[in-house]
């Protein structure tokens, strides 16, 4: 699949990327996202029924319009390349704990020689017609974003960074909060300062980082901060408070 930008090479020259996080398993919901102008989706299927079958028609709704960043269920080799195999921007990652599984992930995601990804022939191969071309550029076009969201990677952040192939790492603070045993307080000034932690070893070595927030009103800030790869909100979300704001109008 050609994008209209190649998101991987975005990611290098650290330009802010807004982007929103789709968990129905719906290519309407993904046309909509798509049409609202957002310049990435993030394709959720940690938390969602969402799955690879659903993945891929979210793909093929958004087309060329909209780079898809998967966030696969786990970093597990299989999910890796039947998910890469549909044909997203790049991955997400969940709870990466250190350097060393996180240079396992990355092989996971690169053909050989840089890695150990199996060859098959799907969607992202453009279904055999695109398998030579596919195959000469997936290293280079393909994003790896590792997720960082427990305490254990937040203590080794100096190594991870430190891993080639990774393109960006995610800040994932209501996971975060949780392994402090502060579970859903992302807030907490203790939350706040190994969030913190993470984000200056990034822009201290260059590697792009990112931020979900739920809170459209906080991006400016976060792009002060150096925080380049934003995603706002959940499709869940948005529509939970556009029903909540019609009936609170209805009402009055």
């Amino acid at each position: 699949m050609v994008f209209m930008f190649n998101f991987r090479q975005k990611l290098k020259e650290g330009k802010p990327l807004i982007g929103t996080l789709q968990a129905l398993n719906s290519p309407e919901v993904t046309e909509m996202l798509v049409a609202a102008g957002f310049d990435w989706l993030w394709v959720d299927l940690e938390h969602s029924t969402i799955d690879a079958e659903g993945a891929q028609r979210i793909l093929q709704a958004a087309g060329s319009n909209c780079p898809c960043v998967i966030r696969v269920p786990s970093g597990d080799q299989v999910w890796i390349k039947k998910l890469l195999d549909i044909g997203p921007a790049g991955v997400i990652i969940p709870l990466v704990r250190s350097a060393r599984e996180a240079a396992g992930i990355v092989q996971f995601c690169r053909y050989p020689p840089e890695g150990t990804r199996s060859v098959g022939l799907s969607r992202a191969h453009g279904y055999g017609m695109r398998f030579d071309e596919y195959l000469a550029t997936a290293n280079q076009n393909v994003a790896v974003i590792m997720q960082i969201e427990d305490i254990a990677a937040v203590k080794e952040i100096e190594n991870i960074v430190k891993v080639p192939g990774i393109d960006a790492l995610m800040i994932g603070p209501y996971d975060l909060s949780g392994t402090m045993g502060k579970i859903g307080q992302v807030n907490h000034p203790e939350v706040q300062a190994q969030v913190e932690k993470v984000r200056q070893v990034c822009l201290d070595t260059g590697m792009p980082v990112g931020i979900f927030t739920t809170n459209p009103e906080e991006v400016k800030s976060l792009i002060k901060k150096g925080y380049t790869l934003i995603a706002v909100g959940i499709d869940t979300i948005f529509l939970g408070r556009a029903l909540t704001q019609a009936l609170e109008i209805i009402k009055k």
